[in-house]
């Protein structure tokens, strides 16, 4: 982590409307993130996708203001940082185009985003009993088999928790990709599972500190879901939802997308189902299909 350079690199996410692959593209255009913010207004204006309202909150600075702020959190909560240039960010992420400018880290350990074995698991808030029994027994049985990817979630209610717990209780690393900043916990009923996710693996956000858990950052997390693994299992879902948009970018990033069947009458499985019949995602029941469809064998046999 480059103290001296680090204003500039949480500051260009922070520039308003930018976006991720703009910001790339000026980083590359002017050689350097912090050159971006010594480039003229005219040559700004000239890079494409940026225009004179982004222009005019690179030149007026006021976005290095607010990045000082957030170093000093995240030096005082003791958070890392991943800029997309450097050698430490995770060499998935790093393959998407949408892939955040930073990462916001805040882990006990250093954990290996760049682990063989990563798996993301996502569905509906509202999970069944069956939905429960299957997230639980297909992460047991990969534990069992001595895979130990690593389990990517959202920290949300229902399969999110589930899946983070699931991967808690067989001593699995588990990543929670959060929709706000290191700052706070949502929802707060879960922030005795975040401690233990700390303590084992890692809460992982792009979202600055004082950033509320707004619905539209909910969807713009999706991406980190998806990016940070070679396949999404999507366990329940109704027929629209998050889960299908986190299944949507994994597809278009070229990832695997697997989905647990179930019963025709289930709305929680319309989503799955759908997924299936459209050929986005293949079926999966156990770690077989999953060992199988990623081929990895299996360590305890």
């Amino acid at each position: 982590m480059d103290l001296n350079l680090l204003p500039y690199q949480i500051g260009i996410d922070m520039i308003p409307k930018i976006g991720s692959i703009n910001a790339k593209r000026l980083i590359a255009y002017c050689g350097g993130v912090e050159a971006v913010f010594k480039e003229s207004k005219s040559a700004l204006i000239k890079v494409p996708g940026i225009g004179q309202v982004i222009a005019n909150e690179i030149v007026n600075q006021k976005v290095l203001d607010r990045a000082k702020c957030e170093v000093d959190f995240v030096l005082k909560h003791n958070i890392k940082t991943l800029f997309y240039l450097n050698d430490d960010y995770p060499k998935r992420l790093k393959q998407c185009d949408d892939g955040p400018i930073v990462l916001f880290v805040k882990a006990k350990e250093n954990i290996d985003f760049n682990q063989q074995k990563v798996i993301s698991v996502v569905g509906t808030r509202s999970i069944t009993d069956y939905g429960k029994m299957v997230c639980e027994d297909i992460i047991a049985q990969l534990a069992e088999r001595g895979h130990n990817p690593i389990v990517v979630s959202g920290l949300a209610y229902g399969v999110d928790i589930c899946a983070h717990r699931a991967a808690l209780k067989n001593r699995i690393p588990t990543i929670a990709v959060l929709g706000h900043g290191l700052d706070t916990i949502y929802p707060s009923i879960h922030r005795n599972t975040a401690k233990e996710i700390y303590e084992e693996g890692a809460l992982v956000t792009d979202f600055p500190s004082k950033t509320l858990p707004d619905r539209n950052n909910f969807v713009k997390r999706n991406r980190i879901i998806a990016g940070l693994s070679d396949a999404t299992i999507v366990v329940e879902s109704a027929e629209q939802g998050g889960s299908l948009i986190t299944a949507d970018i994994a597809v278009s990033y070229n990832r695997e997308v697997f989905a647990i069947p179930g019963a025709v009458s289930s709305k929680f499985s319309k989503g799955c189902n759908l997924l299936i019949k459209t050929n986005k995602a293949a079926l999966i029941d156990s770690a077989d299909d999953i060992e199988f469809q990623l081929d990895w064998e299996s360590v305890n046999t």
